[in-house]
């Protein structure tokens, strides 16, 4: 991984990450296009190329060793930054995928394959709150830190990015917060924000709601033990986390 710039403060280093790279191509790598329209067709969303644009430029100042993708769905996402790693040239020694559905699990397991990734990366199916316990119990139950993990991820990762569907995306990102190395950095997109009034009966209204209600306690208990840096732009804000120095 990249040094954190010395001449920044630590609190203003996320700000730094998320700047425009004026150096990087503005238009969409052609694999993660191909996504991008593949996704349309079954009629799943996406963040918008904005917020990819920007994360790409962020993970590309990071040069992460390890990096782990939450709710990574057939892969656009996951396209964005191994076409960033390979123009770099400058790959990380792990890449851990996660998705719930095997069926695209076996779409990423080809998407890496695409990009000759299956050295150094690899695919998780399982529910993601679970695999998080799983491997926090372990971590705790591990008598050194310098032993091999026992679970599907590495010990911390230097990059963690949060997809998965807008409700419980709070969620997760409590839930990953802690597998962070002590300069790594984690990134996701504000959640929905519910709109007008919401019936009690509406199950997708409520569960907007609810996780929106979780986003806003997520963020406050996480300022306690974090940086934090919000960044407006077109289709969504992306949000971000560096530990604060203990």
């Amino acid at each position: 991984m990249a040094d954190l710039p010395g001449e920044v403060e630590r609190e203003e280093i996320l700000a730094f990450l998320m700047a425009k790279d004026a150096q990087q191509p503005r238009d969409e790598p052609e694999i993660a296009a191909n996504i991008h329209a593949q996704l349309q067709h079954m009629g799943l969303s996406t963040w918008s190329i904005s917020v990819h644009r920007r994360l790409r430029d962020a993970v590309g100042r990071l040069q992460p060793s390890t990096v782990l993708e939450i709710g990574a769905s057939i892969g656009h996402r996951t396209a964005w930054l191994l076409d960033q790693f390979e123009r770099a040239d400058a790959r990380p020694s792990s890449m851990t995928l996660v998705e719930q559905g095997g069926k695209f699990g076996v779409i990423l397991q080809r998407l890496l394959q695409r990009y000759e990734a299956m050295p150094w990366a690899s695919v998780v199916v399982g529910e993601p709150n679970q695999l998080a316990a799983e491997h926090q119990a372990w971590q705790l139950a591990a008598a050194t830190n310098t032993e091999l993990s026992q679970t599907p991820f590495e010990r911390g990762y230097d990059v963690i990015i949060i997809g998965g569907p807008s409700p419980q995306r709070a969620g997760l990102v409590a839930s990953y917060l802690p597998l962070l190395n002590p300069n790594g950095v984690m990134f996701t997109v504000e959640p929905d924000m519910p709109s007008g009034e919401i019936d009690e009966d509406d199950e997708h209204g409520m569960a907007l709601v609810n996780g929106f209600n979780r986003w806003i306690e997520v963020i406050g208990d996480s300022k306690e033990t974090h940086h934090l840096a919000f960044m407006p732009l077109f289709g969504g804000t992306l949000v971000a986390w560096l530990p604060r120095q203990a």
